[in-house]
């Protein structure tokens, strides 16, 4: 495993954006683990989620495009602070842009924020977790609705190797569906393998009971 997928796998501990219990996920299934980037709150956390997205797309997609999209809400720092990151990282000047939930009929008018799509364009879009790939339906018409842009991918930050729509997972759903490439910055299999009966700041992440239950959901849900 790569270093940075262990550090962001800290990260997220560390932020409390990662968490073990019981919970319920958009899509009404009760999971044992919830990934919530609600909770990176600080200029210093966002400048780090930011490196490890920046690291995850030139992994899979290099720095050869042009627009990193960000669906609103959660999306639009995300594309900010990753646009940013590839910049220092990179050298890359990515432009970032986001939707609005409700178009803008006064000054900067339209229902876009950021960079303008313009035809030849080609986007990458940065979300936070897809559990069933209901966002990527709204998303999609939204930037193909602006031009002749070429969409090539999807990068998250957890895979959570679950079920989409069907059998397999939301992310291989959304390859085969919509003709995109998709990537993370981690997958729950390394989350799991990384903290699974590891002290981590003097307390085990993932002991025998957490790591059961989490079984069961693969079981239930598993891709």
């Amino acid at each position: 495993m790569e270093q940075y997928k262990k550090e962001f796998i800290e990260f997220m501990v560390d932020c409390q954006v990662l968490k073990f219990g019981d919970f319920v996920t958009k899509s009404g299934r009760k999971t044992p683990f919830f990934v919530n980037t609600g909770f990176y709150r600080t200029g210093a956390q966002l400048r780090k989620l930011g490196e490890y997205y920046a690291k995850a797309i030139h992994d899979k997609f290099g720095v050869d495009f042009d627009v990193l999209f960000g669906p609103a809400y959660k999306g639009i720092p995300l594309t900010v602070a990753a646009t940013m990151a590839i910049s220092e990282l990179y050298d890359a000047d990515i432009r970032y842009c986001s939707n609005r939930k409700e178009v803008k009929d006064h000054g900067d008018k339209g229902i876009l924020l950021g960079s303008p799509i313009m035809d030849g364009d080609k986007v990458v879009i940065i979300e936070d977790v897809t559990t069933a790939g209901t966002s990527i339906q709204e998303t999609l018409p939204i930037i193909r609705a602006q031009g002749n842009v070429e969409t090539l991918g999807l990068v998250v930050s957890v895979d959570r190797m679950e079920r989409g729509q069907g059998e397999k997972s939301a992310l291989q759903e959304i390859e085969e569906k919509y003709g995109l490439k998709t990537t993370a910055i981690v997958t729950m299999a390394e989350v799991v393998e990384y903290l699974y009966n590891k002290e981590y700041k003097g307390k085990v992440v993932i002991d025998d009971t957490i790591k059961a239950a989490i079984d069961r959901y693969y079981e239930q849900y598993g891709a």
